[in-house]
């Protein structure tokens, strides 16, 4: 039988806002990952250790081969959002607004953020900076829909931050990234994930600030972590300085396609244990046929 829609666990409460600002409050950390399809979220829900998956623009690189963030489509992204929702039930499902749909207005923004969760299932939706977004962020907020903040590198913007740098490295910037944050939390969100900033200015503006903080590249001074499924699993050679590889599964899958390939030419595989059988009579009635 293939794989069917997740099923919870009986002792499986689905992750809630109000569940993870008492983690905030009792130091406990959170922990987050991405997903873009089914089958990953089946293993995310079967490990029942995630407490937030994010449906992420970062799948137009992971899975869809694009050079960045910025060419996924709305689209694109409710057909990965949906996929990890069917795999999905315990951990919050965050869906990712993607370059190009939520700047032009308030309006834009809401109908996108009701797209990613009537469409796609989403529990809350993401967005990236401060400045313009405040607004977008307080009319999805009117609109009923929890938002989550990303400051810091923003890859979405990354040609006008000078490509994929630290942020927050001069006294200035680290001041802004605070006043960023508080006027996110000012405009209704209810975590900020910070990408690639100096460790101790994350720590200290986490501090500061009353909602969970979760951190990429970020240092271990937030309230939570998030890694990229790949990145995580080891699926690309290549990854970021602030990811780890808890897995290295590329060789093990380059390794499976040879030992299948090798089999497949050999006449090794399929062996009888994968075969059909037929009724013997119904198998001498049907060579009969072909003699006549």
């Amino acid at each position: 039988m293939r794989p069917t829609t997740a099923v919870p666990s009986p002792d499986q409460q689905p992750v809630t806002l109000e569940l993870l600002a008492e983690k905030k409050r009792r130091g406990v950390p959170i922990v987050m990952v991405t997903a873009y399809d089914f089958p990953s979220a089946q293993m995310i829900e079967d490990s029942g250790v995630i407490d937030l998956v994010l449906a992420g623009d970062t799948g137009a690189e992971m899975v869809l081969g694009y050079d960045s963030t910025t060419p996924v489509s709305l689209d694109e992204m409710l057909v990965m959002t949906a996929a990890v929702r069917r795999g999905l039930h315990t951990p919050l499902l965050i869906g990712d607004l993607p370059f190009g749909s939520y700047e032009s207005s308030d309006e834009q923004a809401v109908r996108t953020a009701h797209r990613l969760v009537k469409q796609g299932g989403a529990d809350v939706v993401k967005l990236e900076r401060a400045g313009a977004s405040l607004s977008r962020v307080r009319a999805i907020v009117r609109a009923g829909i929890p938002v989550m903040g990303h400051l810091g590198l923003t890859p979405q913007t990354e040609t006008a931050l000078g490509g994929r740098r630290v942020q927050g490295r001069s006294a200035a910037k680290a001041g802004q990234l605070l006043a960023d944050a508080r006027a996110l939390v000012d405009a209704g969100c209810f975590a900020i994930v910070f990408e690639a900033v100096p460790a101790v200015v994350a720590t200290a503006v986490s501090a500061r600030l009353p909602v969970p903080t979760i951190g990429i590249g970020a240092g271990a001074g937030t309230d939570g972590q998030v890694l990229v499924w790949h990145d995580l699993l080891g699926l690309y050679e290549w990854r970021p300085r602030f990811a780890k590889a808890y897995a290295t599964l590329r060789p093990d899958i380059s390794q499976a396609l040879s030992s299948y390939a090798s089999e497949v030419r050999s006449r090794s595989f399929p062996a009888p244990e994968h075969f059909y059988n037929i009724d013997a009579n119904e198998l001498r009635e049907f060579f009969a046929e072909l003699d006549e």
